[in-house]
């Protein structure tokens, strides 16, 4: 029914940049908000950035370094993440909220994770 489908991980050095990507596809009626969420090894998801409206939302631990955007046109989420640190290696995980054409409620999905790995 709702598919998001993320892009953009893969491999950057200290201090470099990439940017993520996120495209909601589906019976939409329309997003209240999205966001990435980060995964490392042995711990546990943790949330990166979010975005509803006009306001925004991040971990300490990127805040200054990444920034979250969206088109709301095209039901995309970005991450654009500068000044990366080995510790950003992660699985990211893209989210959305929202209610889906002809079904009553507020739903949640989940991409398929793509990989980040800082390292020189």
């Amino acid at each position: 029914q709702v598919q998001l489908v993320e892009s953009g991980g893969g491999l950057g050095q200290p201090g470099g940049s990439l940017r993520l990507s996120c495209a909601a596809y589906g019976s939409i009626f329309t997003i209240y908000a999205m966001g990435w969420y980060r995964q490392a090894p042995g711990k546990q998801r943790e949330l990166v950035a979010t975005i509803s409206g006009g306001s925004t939302n991040y971990a300490d631990s990127v805040k200054g370094r990444f920034t979250i955007s969206r088109d709301n046109a095209e039901n995309t989420v970005y991450l654009q993440m500068n000044s990366l640190k080995p510790e950003d290696t992660a699985v990211y995980y893209c989210n959305a909220s929202l209610a889906q054409g002809g079904r009553p409620g507020r739903y949640a999905y989940w991409g398929q994770g793509t990989q980040v790995t800082v390292s020189s």
